[in-house]
């Protein structure tokens, strides 16, 4: 490594057992019995977000319940947004039974007088299915009040990324489609992806721009399509990209091939 110009840092690097395990950017990689490797929130990560949680609840104040959850929204948003692509399921349940203590004794000292079915039926409504949602009122600026329910950290769904297969060339265009679908699928994962998405739909009416069917965007039969192949030096813009359904798409990669395997025939002869 030093021959290519890079270096160890001695204070940040150390040789461990893949058994033993090692923290990395907030979470813990290991190997466990089952012989499985798997990612995790680290400890050191899990015990600095509670104590930022605990922090904020503390030092509220005066603030109403609807404003504290606001604020712990964003927090509890933040860390899960972050740890959703590790094995966290166990970990956000975990979390959220200590935000729970943490609000109910926020309760318990803000109504020191009132029982605990009082505070139950006054912070913690059902909402359907769910029982116990710690729940507040924020008001807007014509004084109108709206609930707001402090998010679960469980409810927040797991992503597993599917590895990207070894022989893949960006610069083949056999590859296009395979890549096209790994990039639709990106773009579904983030609010800045979403909205170009809506954006295709918007300008294209809702509509498929090969057969003219309609498009619905929560479905898999909705794919991105370029119009200059990227592996053909095609940009990754708005104005580049369109939306087609899955069969067709697949028949405009299919025609393609047939037409530079004709041309191929062409030329040999």
């Amino acid at each position: 490594m030093k021959e290519r110009g890079l270096e160890l840092s001695r204070e940040k690097t150390r040789i461990t057992h893949v058994e033993d395990g090692f923290d990395f950017l907030g979470q813990n990689v290991r190997r466990y019995d089952h012989g499985k490797v798997l990612t995790k929130p680290s400890s050191q990560s899990v015990k600095t977000f509670l104590s930022k949680i605990r922090e904020t609840i503390d030092n509220s104040g005066s603030l109403t319940a609807g404003e504290m959850i606001r604020r712990l929204n964003q927090q509890i948003k933040g860390w899960t947004m972050y740890h959703r692509y590790a094995a966290s399921k166990r970990t956000f349940r975990y979390v959220d039974h200590r935000i729970f203590g943490m609000v109910w004794r926020w309760c318990r000292r803000r109504h020191p007088t009132k029982g605990r079915r009082w505070i139950r039926t006054t912070y913690f409504p059902p909402d359907g299915h769910r029982h116990w949602v710690f729940t507040g009122m924020l008001l807007n600026e014509k004084g109108q009040g709206r609930p707001i329910q402090l998010m679960s950290a469980a409810r927040v769904r797991i992503i597993r990324y599917v590895k990207i297969r070894s022989d893949v060339n960006p610069y083949d265009p056999k590859w296009e489609l395979y890549l096209e679908a790994r990039r639709g699928w990106q773009l579904t994962q983030t609010l800045a992806g979403l909205s170009r998405i809506e954006y295709l739909w918007k300008g294209q009416k809702g509509r498929c721009r090969v057969c003219g069917q309609p498009l619905r965007l929560a479905e898999e039969d909705c794919q991105i399509h370029h119009r200059i192949w990227r592996s053909r030096g095609g940009p990754d813009t708005v104005d580049n990209l369109e939306l087609f359904r899955a069969n067709c798409h697949r028949q405009i990669h299919a025609q393609e091939g047939r037409t530079k395997a004709a041309a191929s025939r062409e030329g040999r002869s």
